[in-house]
Order: C-alpha cells, then structure tokens, then sequence
C-alpha cells in the first residue's frame, strides 16, 4: 500500500493555497517553458519585469516555487532520458551493456532510436509531481525550521537548516515520484514490457499489485534524501562560497544574468557531489523495479559492494551534474522571471 500523508505535509499544502482574489501569472510561465535553452532563459529572465510583487513566503510564494520545480525536474529529466536508459540497463545487464559507448550502439541496434526515449512519459509526469514537492515544500521546511529555530540559532546552523528543509521535502517528494519512477524502469529495462505510461501501468499493477509500485520506496528514499540534502546544502554553501571569494563585487551589485549564471555553477558543483553519494541506491532501485521478487540483499550480494558503489557511476555523474545545474538555472531564472530573487541571496533570508 502507499505511504500515507502525514499532518505536516497536509499542513503546508494548506499553508501554499493561493488566495482566491489573486490568479497565477501564467503568462510568465509559459514564457519561461518556452524558451529552449538555458542561455535565452537567462537572458530573457535577466531583462523581464515582473508584473506584479510576490510576498516572500506567503502562499503565493511556496506555489510558484513549487511550478519552479516541475519546470525544473520533469523537464531536465526528461531531456536526458536517453542517458537514463543506457544507464538503468548498465546497471541491470552488464552483461549486455558493458558501457555507455557500448550501451548506445546496443539499444539503437535493437530498438532503433526509439529506443532512447522509452518511458518519457513517466519521466515526465514523475519528475514534475517530485519537483513540485521538492523545492514547494523545501522554501516551506526551511523558513519553518528557521523560525522553529530562532534568527541566531538559525544563523549560527544554517547548514543544518538546509539539511533538515531538504530531508523533509525529499520524503513526501519520492512518494510521488515512486510510482512512475517503478514502470519507468520496467519500460526502459525489460525488452517488450510496456510502450509506455499508459499500457505500461495497469501491466505493472496486473502483475504485481498497487503495492508494487510502491516497493521500491525504501531504496528511493536512500537514493534521493541524501542527494537532495547534498543538492540543496551544498548548493547553497556554494553559492555563498562564490558571491564571497570568487566574484569581485557584491551579489546585490550583480545583474540578474550574472545571479543566474551563480546558480548554475553552484548546481553543477552540488551536481557532482550529488551523483557520488546517492549511487549505490540508485543501482538498489533499478534492479528491484527490473527484477520481480528481489531483495536489497539479493542486490548487494549479487552485485558486491565495489559494482553497488562503481557500476554506470562514470555516467552518472556526467548526467547528474548537468541536470543539477540545469535545474538550478532553470528553477532560479523561473523564480527572477516571476519577481522573486534567487535562492540563497541575502533578500530572501530577510522579511
């Protein structure tokens, strides 16, 4: 069965409702979505004028970073989907798969180019509902857990802060990815399963039960807690790094452009660090989904701890540290494009 939601995070989706008398700016959303690079979102964000003022941290606030995080995740994600499916078959079939050069000419030889680009949708849809979660309900925790804490207190531990913020988010954010994340890697791994989400979901029920989609929630959560509490803290630790030793004036003093371009080193940087300490469970949760009946022990011990901890790694952190930095570009040019500033900047941590 699903895990079910807790009274905290009920809590703060009715903290996020937007008040009835204001709309979205959904002009300003699809100007950002469509803008298909991350050079020409920069530059359009740099130069935009916000239509109207966003009160930091209210409800209005915590939704509009949360629309910041499905335009981050689901897209990114899914723009590397062919290096996610090279990758989950690496890591299910080695054998077969013996490395990312290898693992291309494979796939495109059995399955054609298509092949790449099996379980977008998933992707997609996955990704989007755990970006929405991820970085709504991570501006959430972290002011909570700042006040909880007290201006000085939160001060003196703001590391602990972004940790804890992150964690939290992390959680509620991988039950709703977990379903699309189990067919996903049954698409993509497990030749003739499904074409996709919509054949490939009651397929995957039928077989295995609601339950199932679920099953893989445990190593999810080992995956992706510590790579979101590495993703945000070390982004945020980075950025402060940045604006103090490396930039030669001070960030209120920056353009926006430049602000952007910040928050894409930082996330490239976070990205790396990222990749390294969420692998093992990555390879945990590919072979579950690809392998009915097995058991993390099962895993480890058919792997060892040397593959567990090395195997499609190289890949990996090619694909994670993009992404990361992508997502950190897109997710802060989306919140500049909407009136807000930048995460991590000296006006958002003052109210």
């Amino acid at each position: 069965m699903a895990p079910q939601t807790s009274p905290m995070v009920s809590a703060a989706l009715a903290t996020m409702q937007p008040k009835q008398e204001q709309q979205p700016a959904v002009p300003a959303l699809s100007s950002a979505l469509n803008t298909g690079i991350l050079g020409k979102m920069v530059a359009a964000s740099a130069t935009e004028v916000a239509p109207r003022k966003i009160e930091l941290y209210s409800s209005e606030y915590y939704w509009t970073c949360a629309l910041g995080g499905v335009a981050s995740c689901g897209l990114t994600h899914m723009g590397v989907t062919p290096l996610d499916v090279v990758k989950c078959n690496i890591q299910t079939n080695p054998a077969k798969y013996k490395g990312i050069s290898t693992g291309f000419r494979v796939l495109v030889a059995e399955q054609g180019a298509a092949g790449l680009f099996k379980g977008w949708v998933p992707t997609l849809l996955g990704y989007s509902a755990q970006g929405a979660c991820k970085f709504g309900l991570y501006e959430y925790f972290k002011k909570t857990y700042a006040d909880m804490a007290g201006e000085e207190v939160a001060k003196k531990y703001q590391s602990a802060i972004f940790l804890a913020g992150s964690a939290s988010a992390e959680f509620f954010a991988d039950i709703a990815l977990c379903p699309f994340e189990a067919v996903k890697v049954k698409v993509q791994t497990v030749p003739g399963f499904a074409k996709g989400l919509s054949d490939g979901l009651p397929k995957f029920v039928a077989q295995e039960g609601w339950g199932g989609l679920f099953k893989g929630i445990k190593p999810l959560w080992g995956r992706q807690i510590p790579y979101t509490m590495m993703k945000f803290g070390a982004f945020e630790n980075t950025v402060q790094a940045i604006y103090k030793y490396a930039m030669p004036k001070p960030k209120s003093e920056c353009s926006k452009g430049e602000q952007l371009g910040v928050s894409f080193a930082a996330g490239y940087i976070a990205g790396v660090f990222c990749a390294v300490v969420s692998h093992p469970a990555d390879n945990l949760v590919s072979k579950l989904n690809a392998q009915k009946g097995a058991t993390v022990g099962d895993i480890v011990k058919e792997m060892g701890w040397y593959a567990l901890f090395t195997r499609g790694l190289g890949l990996r952190i090619i694909m994670i540290g993009t992404l990361t930095g992508l997502q950190w570009g897109i997710y802060d040019a989306f919140k500049v494009s909407m009136g807000l500033p930048t995460t991590g900047s000296v006006e958002e941590k003052k109210k």
